[in-house]
């Protein structure tokens, strides 16, 4: 296990793209300042807010000079990534969207576990109860709950050199494996070192873009340890895309971004062209199908 002088020596770059969250943004840099790992940067990219973003994370960069903000004309999250980027000084990587937050020890969990394993990547996921919570409360109108950290029980990590076999978007019930599922393919759940972080760059003006970043992670990653430990606050905001982007801003980014993985898995592997296919791609197609008769529906 790495001793904390080991881990004190690796520095961690979170890049955070902020576009109109001053509602949210203090709580996200609060979350960094609340960690028990303290060499950190974080590279924030405005990415042309109109609101009080950009004076909120520039009272940050006055207050902690870990903190350090760029600002760039309106172009999207996946631009505003890329250039965080170019701007990291750190050993590891690690996304952090403006409306969420982390766990205080998800850096010192996320960065011994990797010197431990010796791994390119670590995953984890969200606290589900937090989630389901603040989504219920939107729906009826009751405001929202603050972060409730729950009892960690299980500490238990998984190390493996074939990440494809773990990664997925389906449920798989009757997988044995199911334990170890890396499932979803979104940028915050996991913790990358430096150099497998600059390979898979976000695809510009379009959504979904997680989808094509994330398989160029599985083509890169050589060595992974999993865990299911909930280091992540995910927020169910009203106004993300996910949740109220129009029906055809959905099924055009879909289109988009599987055209871009078939493009990427092209001269991929045979059996790593088979899992993404069956793990991944089969899903976004059926999720693209069910917006398409959605559509037709109105029409």
């Amino acid at each position: 296990m790495a001793t904390n002088n080991d881990c004190d020596m690796n520095k961690v770059s979170v890049i955070i793209p902020i576009y109109n969250m001053e509602r949210y943004l203090c709580r996200a840099l609060d979350s960094l300042l609340a960690q028990t790992y303290q060499n950190w940067e974080a590279v924030m990219v405005d990415d042309g807010s109109t609101d009080r973003s950009h004076a909120i994370a520039e009272s940050y960069c006055k207050r902690d000079n870990r903190f350090r903000l760029f600002r760039q004309e309106n172009q999207g999250q996946g631009v505003a990534r890329n250039n965080a980027l170019r701007q990291i000084s750190g050993d590891y990587v690690m996304y952090l969207d403006p409306d969420d937050m982390f766990h205080p020890q998800a850096m010192e969990i996320c960065v011994n576990a990797s010197l431990r394993d010796g791994t390119d990547m670590v995953t984890f996921t969200y606290d589900h109860l937090y989630y389901t919570l603040n989504k219920w409360l939107h729906r009826l109108h009751l405001g929202e709950m603050s972060p409730r950290p729950r009892c960690y029980r299980n500490y238990d990590f998984h190390v493996t050199e074939n990440i494809f076999e773990h990664a997925t978007e389906c449920n798989r019930p009757t997988d044995v494996n199911r334990q170890w599922m890396v499932k979803h393919c979104q940028a915050w759940r996991c913790l990358l070192k430096a150099d497998l972080a600059r390979k898979a760059q976000f695809a510009a003006g379009v959504n979904y873009q997680d989808v094509p970043w994330w398989g160029q992670i599985l083509l890169n990653v050589r060595r992974t340890t999993i865990t299911r430990l909930p280091l992540y606050f995910y927020y169910p905001n009203p106004g993300s895309f996910i949740m109220s982007a129009k029906l055809e801003t959905h099924i055009r980014s879909l289109k988009v971004i599987l055209n871009q993985s078939d493009l990427l898995f092209e001269n991929a592997e045979p059996e790593q062209r088979r899992a993404w296919n069956q793990n991944f791609r089969t899903s976004f197609c059926n999720y693209l199908k069910k917006k398409e008769r959605k559509l037709a529906k109105f029409k």
